[in-house]
């Protein structure tokens, strides 16, 4: 103990360089915290709001699209598709269900999405309050959506018509809420969840003219994608090449998008490990100088040390605790700064009501940070701890 003790105020002698050694490590160690946060969330957030569904099945135009705004809500859709040709897709012998999705309108910034039940269903929903929707122009909401817009059980509201706050509004249709969802952590805390023909009811209300225009509507309603899952596994062989080919709509494979979406993220990513690799080599090696000039500048103590009686194994565990105390030190700082940058990314990402990220979550994955700060400190105080280790009394005493 009194070792350590000794140690700690060896470390703060020299105040500044050992608050610069400090801040380098820490810098560095955060960064790497930041991105194990990061790619730990992000995977965790695929993982479950792709859960259930094998396909997206939409209008033509760019496959990261439809994923991103048919399945994360986090992007607008290249269209709307024909819903005969959806409801002809649920006979199709390779899908085992299909769950429509019907964008268009939202409140305050928040969607409002006409789905069936199914979509609760597949996400493992539950109530917190009140009961589902059981007839048009009901909705239940997810619990970010509740906190933040303010609604309890019994509100109405009207919805703005595209999907980002400031359009017009639709004053003449009115939602009542009659639901509010326990909170799941997923895609649908975000968003206000309604019947497919909430939508179009919206829709046809405000354009149809008479009673005929409303038949022409009703007769070429449209969603926006849906969403499949397959009956066999199989059928990721064949039925996005059917789609693609036989049909008017595309087929976008999450999956594979995904992966797309991460090899394009991972630039990014490695530019900062990169920088968190700069950083924790620039520590070490000031960590290194710093404790080789502690050995030059401390030879008095260490004369005085070994004259009382301390072997070298003393000595040179003393200048291995001031490094494991610059270590632990530095761990505790960079796993604290990372996770603050991580919620405040989060924060701001929250304020778009988008993916879900955030601090104070601990995967298994942030145990390397600890070890990294304790190799790095360790790695630096080897040489010095074998120079002092090797040094007799008398060279020591010679020396003064």
């Amino acid at each position: 103990m009194k070792t350590i003790f000794l140690a700690w105020r060896y470390l703060w002698s020299r105040p500044l360089g050992a608050a610069l050694n400090l801040l380098l490590l820490s810098l560095g160690l955060a960064s790497i915290t930041f991105l194990l946060l990061v790619s730990h969330q992000l995977n965790t957030a695929f993982d479950r709001d792709l859960a259930g569904i094998d396909v997206v099945v939409g209008a033509k135009g760019s496959p990261m699209q439809l994923i991103l705004s048919g399945v994360f809500h986090l992007d607008v859709p290249p269209g709307n598709v024909p819903l005969k040709a959806v409801q002809a897709l649920e006979k199709h012998p390779q899908v085992a269900s299909v769950i429509p999705i019907s964008l268009g309108d939202n409140l305050r910034g928040f969607r409002i999405v006409g789905t069936s039940h199914d979509y609760l269903t597949n996400y493992q929903a539950t109530l917190a309050q009140g009961r589902l929707w059981d007839a048009p122009m009901q909705v239940v909401l997810g619990a970010i959506s509740a906190r933040k817009l303010g609604l309890v059980l019994g509100d109405s509201f009207v919805g703005s018509h595209g999907l980002g706050a400031g359009g017009h509004t639709h004053g003449d249709s009115h939602y009542v809420v009659v639901g509010i969802l326990a909170p799941n952590g997923g895609v649908l805390d975000r968003l206000i969840l309604t019947d497919t023909a909430s939508v179009w009811k919206v829709h046809e209300d405000y354009t149809a003219v008479d009673a005929e225009d409303r038949q022409i509507m009703e007769d070429e309603r449209e969603v926006t994608l849906a969403l499949i899952r397959y009956k066999t596994p199989l059928a990721a062989m064949s039925f996005p090449r059917y789609i693609n080919t036989s049909t008017e709509m595309q087929a976008a494979a999450p999956a594979l998008e995904i992966t797309r979406l991460l090899s394009m993220l991972g630039i990014g990513t490695d530019v900062l490990r990169a920088f968190a690799g700069v950083l924790l080599l620039t520590a070490g090696l000031s960590v290194f100088i710093a404790l080789w000039n502690a050995v030059r500048e401390r030879r008095a103590d260490l004369a005085l040390l070994r004259m009382l009686g301390a072997p070298p194994s003393k000595v040179a565990t003393l200048l291995m605790a001031e490094a494991l105390w610059l270590g632990l030190l530095a761990a505790g700082l960079g796993l604290a700064g990372g996770q603050a940058l991580a919620a405040l990314i989060g924060w701001l990402l929250q304020l778009d009501n988008s993916l879900l990220i955030g601090g104070l979550v601990w995967p298994p994955e942030l145990l390397v940070v600890p070890c990294m700060a304790l190799g790095v400190s360790l790695a630096a105080a080897i040489l010095p701890t074998l120079g002092a280790y090797r040094v007799s009394v008398l060279e020591l005493l010679q020396s003064r």
